[in-house]
């Protein structure tokens, strides 16, 4: 993946920090959106959670198959599922290749390699627009700032220093560093209840509490025993206070009991199916999962804040390379045996020269503190009869996960609790000051909590998709970020872009992308058509059923804001259904809010 040597100092429109899911998803969308983008990288190659940190199998909703995810996303997971469909044996029925590792985490479980390739192909793709570079092996040192904006970025490259001038930065790093380079206002941890207001949330802030890192490896089950890996120092001190085993409670404290291949009596799936990357039985070859369990999450220390990060991350590693050990040799078998010496480290799938991740699996870093920060509360399906968690008229994406806090530093405890589906406002990109800097992935606005179910990998290709288009319309408004979420013309325009882009606004599931109504429901559903009571009471928006009384005239008011801040005029009619207003919106802002097509299609 070699890019041509970096001049010593070049102005650029926007620049993307981090080259994790946000930053590849927000680099796509910048650049579909017309900008011209440069992509910094610490490591050696994209794509975060799934390559570098090896957690291929995708974190997920029950919708993803039809909604609730960027176009550009479906085409990612799209090609994955094209890659194994050439694999597969001939005649092999379609769950071959739709979950190529048939884990039980996630409807697609597959190989980091292939998540690598894919990512590859999308960034050949921005390359052939000529509006797009990548700086693999860069680490921004400072950030100067003028004012109430970022002026100057230098950062060490391979080839030297090199000092950039952008028009929009993004944080898309894994720990929210620029945040702090930038002076940006932030906050990591565990917020204070009187803070948030969620009742979740501890009486007094904790900022080391942070969420546990892991550094994952992945294991190849070989019919032949092999090495095992030597016991780490401490070793029996980490496994019987982490503990190692594979006894792990529900989400209700209950206990549940795993075997390694078959399940216990009544009891769920087995460990080594959970995260499996490639079923053999299913597609032949290597039999291999990624080990990323409660065994191996690590809470001594917050990798945030530490002075020395590299010791944090060896001992995080020292955790896993103990867990491997106690899989090979102490683990119980389902034969009643202990030890499983047939699991055998695989650097080749891992992409390293040992086995384990190049980087640790982050969880949680540093977030700003944006125009609007989502809680918990605000997202919790208990207590709330809506169908829908609250609604954010800025929407610039949608996401739903679980609230899937995992145990933090100073705090072994954990959540997983039902959320409703959601939106992922414009506005908790954006900070006061500096007024160019856009947040993306897990550097948003959100708290310890409500970060659990925002950090998962269709949520944060998400929120990199917003704000690249946000970049984009900024550089093309010569609007800084801040502004542009502030003006309702400036909103509208990058909802637009995004609904060009194929991005959901707004959570319609009975709506489908190929209805000629699709944009200007998600459109009229983003700003507030869902918002009455009888709308919230269900995810379909049924856009054919009659519209009557106090819904048919909040719609159309709706409407009206709309076309109001598009320039247009009102819609002028009392519509009949949400159907038909939408066929009305759709012909008024016919044009589109760009003077190009997208550069790449992502059907």
């Amino acid at each position: 993946m070699a890019e041509c040597p970096p001049e010593p100092r070049r102005d650029r429109q926007v620049v993307i920090v981090g080259g994790g899911l946000a930053g590849v998803a927000a680099a796509v969308a910048a650049v579909d959106a017309g900008a011209d983008v440069t992509l910094l990288e610490t490591g050696t190659r994209v794509g975060g959670q799934i390559t570098q940190q090896l957690v291929a199998p995708l974190d997920e909703h029950p919708l993803i198959e039809t909604a609730g995810a960027p176009a550009s996303y479906r085409w990612f997971r799209d090609r994955i599922r094209a890659h194994y469909r050439r694999q597969a044996p001939t005649g092999a029925p379609p769950e071959v290749w739709r979950n190529p590792g048939n884990g039980w985490v996630s409807r697609l479980c597959f190989e980091p390699l292939v998540g690598a390739a894919v990512l590859e192909e999308l960034l050949e793709r921005l390359r052939a627009t000529g509006r797009f570079e990548l700086l693999l092996g860069t680490t921004v040192r400072s950030i100067h700032r003028a004012g109430d904006r970022v002026d100057r970025l230098e950062a060490a490259t391979p080839e030297g220093s090199l000092h950039l001038r952008p028009r929009v930065v993004v944080d898309a790093t894994e720990l929210g560093d620029l945040l702090e380079m930038a002076q940006a206002p932030w906050v990591t941890g565990a917020e204070a209840r009187a803070a948030t207001g969620e009742r979740f949330a501890p009486e007094q802030a904790d900022p080391g509490r942070t969420q546990a890192i892991t550094v994952c490896a992945v294991l190849r089950r070989d019919p032949r025993p092999g090495p095992t890996v030597p016991r780490p120092a401490g070793y029996a001190a980490m496994r019987d206070t982490q503990p190692f085993t594979l006894d792990v409670p529900d989400a209700e404290g209950n206990p549940r009991r795993f075997g390694m291949y078959v399940p216990v009596p009544g009891g769920p799936p087995p460990f080594w199916t959970y995260r499996r990357l490639r079923d053999a039985e299913r597609l032949g070859g290597p039999e291999l999962a990624v080990i990323n369990w409660p065994g191996n999450d690590y809470v001594g220390a917050d990798l945030v804040s530490a002075p020395d990060r590299d010791v944090v991350v060896a001992d995080a590693r020292r955790l896993t390379v103990g867990l491997v050990h106690w899989l090979q040799t102490e683990a119980p078998r389902d034969d009643g045996g202990w030890g499983h010496p047939e699991l055998q480290l695989d650097p080749h799938a891992a992409m390293t020269t040992d086995g384990f991740a190049a980087q640790p699996y982050v969880r949680e870093a540093r977030r700003l503190r944006a125009r609007t920060v989502v809680t918990a509360e605000d997202l919790l399906a208990d207590g709330h009869a809506d169908a829908r968690a609250t609604s954010f008229p800025d929407s610039g994406g949608v996401g739903w996960y679980p609230l899937d806090v995992h145990p933090a530093v100073g705090d072994r405890g954990s959540r997983n609790d039902p959320t409703r589906p959601f939106q992922l406002p414009l506005s908790s990109l954006v900070a006061d000051a500096p007024v160019n800097l856009v947040a993306a992935g897990k550097t948003i606005g959100t708290t310890h909590l409500s970060n659990g179910a925002y950090r998962v990998h269709p949520v944060e290709w998400s929120s990199g998709t917003a704000a690249g288009v946000l970049a984009a319309v900024s550089v093309r408004t010569g609007s800084h970020p801040s502004a542009v979420v502030d003006s309702p013309r400036g909103r509208l325009r990058v909802q637009r872009t995004l609904v060009e882009l194929g991005t959901e606004l707004a959570w319609a599931p009975d709506v489908h992308r190929d209805d000629p109504r699709w944009s200007a429901v998600q459109l009229l559903c983003a700003v507030g058509a869902t918002d009455g009571p009888r709308a919230r009471s269900r995810l379909e928006v049924r856009p054919d059923d009659p519209l009557e009384g106090a819904d048919r005239a909040r719609t159309l008011a709706v409407a009206d804001g709309l076309l109001a801040a598009a320039g247009e005029a009102p819609a002028g009619t009392a519509p009949r259904t949400l159907g038909d207003l939408a066929a009305v919106v759709a012909e008024r802002l016919a044009s589109p809010p760009r003077p190009t097509s997208p550069d790449m299609e992502w059907s």
